[in-house]
């Protein structure tokens, strides 16, 4: 038995926490904040990160807690009409083997929480900061602000975009400024207008340089909204207070549909996105790294959590054996996952060719959306949502067909005419 130090008690290190602990090692969580708990809004559960959390045990009290998506709807933000609309029910569920769901942040990591809690293997430890980490041979040893050091045979730093374990393995600085701020709101669902409140959508409003999308979470109690303006700002801000009369006036450019829309939203707050560039290398011997501190990026692809589950499944499953194996077995995890998730960062970033276009770039987005068959639509998200093995099943995975290469896709690189990348 090993004992494995995991960095950062989000949904990437609790679900690594249970991946490790199912072969039989011994896991210690330590977390930063006072207690463990998940801040954030809604997330989006595509199939593949469904099959996840099957893999990890936790599948069916997560569909317990998700709201199934019957459609993901592109609406023209200026104009308020229906572009395109990729259907997420009966021929998306039998080609991916699972539905398309969102969830409340907080729910999902209450379900992974609660079962580390029963899990024997796996201790957690809250209120302690880690500045880094040493190691020789033999073991890997976690360094805390407090001058403590705790040993392992090995550390995962799941401790996000961030993470002070990558500042020392890989050293590349702050985080990436995208110049985009996004807004952030949940209002009951009794709230929003009747004729919008699409309880079964995830929907897009997309306008001149910004867009705002909206899906119910906790059960279809509550709308999520967030709304994205690309504003170039240079600076990182998160979680800052924003009045309703700013939003609406940031968000101008959209038309009245999508307007009142968001004037049902209150108690708004935003943050600049930031992420990073794709690394090839997130190992240093027995210290590696997880979810956003190995692959951090945008919100857009809704593929944040989904990697960071597909990471812990992956990792948990090349556990077994001797802790003189576990340097080798984490070069063969990040040979495995480099790949899958720097595409997907760079799809995300590149996304805003779809979302932020004006004028004639955004009739010839519309127009390439609307021309679209369901079967087409399905194809440029399988490389994504397809996936249901990252391990042991790597030809269902369309990243080893050249002709799904994403980055020829053209719903993942920038449009002409100007289109902003």
């Amino acid at each position: 038995m090993s004992r494995i130090i995991i960095v950062g008690g989000g949904i990437g290190g609790l679900a690594a926490a249970l991946g490790i602990s199912e072969r039989g090692h011994e896991v210690l969580v330590l977390e930063r904040a006072p207690e463990f708990a998940e801040i954030g809004a809604g997330i989006q559960i595509a199939p593949n990160g469904l099959h996840a959390l099957d893999r990890l045990g936790v599948g069916e009290a997560a569909r317990a807690i998700t709201v199934r998506m019957d459609e993901l709807r592109f609406m023209d933000g200026v104009s308020g009409a229906h572009v395109a609309s990729l259907p997420l029910t009966e021929d998306y569920r039998a080609e991916f083997a699972n539905p398309y769901a969102v969830v409340h942040r907080a729910e999902l990591h209450r379900i992974l929480l609660d079962r580390c809690l029963a899990d024997p293997l796996i201790s957690l430890r809250s209120g302690v900061t880690v500045t880094g980490y040493t190691q020789d041979p033999a073991r890997a040893t976690v360094l805390l602000a407090s001058g403590e050091a705790v040993d392992g045979d090995a550390v995962i730093g799941a401790d996000g975009i961030n993470s002070a374990v990558r500042a020392q393995l890989v050293g590349d600085g702050a985080p990436r400024v995208s110049g985009i701020t996004v807004y952030r709101a949940i209002i009951p669902m009794d709230e929003v207008p009747e004729d919008l409140r699409m309880p079964r959508s995830v929907a897009w409003w997309a306008g001149p340089h910004c867009h705002l999308v909206h899906y119910p979470i906790a059960g279809g109690a509550y709308l999520n909204l967030a709304a994205s303006k690309d504003d170039g700002r240079t600076e990182p801000f998160a979680g800052v207070a924003v009045d309703e009369a700013t939003v609406l006036r940031e968000f101008a450019g959209l038309g009245e549909t999508a307007r009142r829309l968001m004037a049902a939203g209150h108690d708004w707050k935003s943050w600049m996105l930031v992420d990073r560039d794709p690394v090839s290398q997130w190992t240093d011997g027995r210290v590696v790294l997880l979810g956003d501190a190995a692959h951090p990026m945008l919100h857009y692809a809704a593929q944040g959590a989904c990697q960071a589950l597909e990471d812990a499944v992956v990792l948990g499953a090349l556990m077994d054996g001797p802790s003189g194996e576990l340097a080798v077995r984490f070069e063969k995890y990040n040979a495995l996952r480099r790949e899958r998730t720097a595409r997907i960062q760079l799809a995300a970033r590149w996304s805003t060719a779809l979302w932020h276009p004006a004028g004639p770039a955004a009739d010839e987005r519309n127009a390439l959306l609307s021309g679209l068959s369901e079967t087409e639509m399905r194809g440029h998200v399988g490389w994504m949502h397809g996936l249901r093995d990252p391990l042991r099943d790597p030809l269902n995975d369309p990243l080893n067909d050249p002709l799904n290469d994403p980055l020829n896709d053209p719903l993942t690189v920038p449009l002409p005419n100007g289109a902003p990348a």
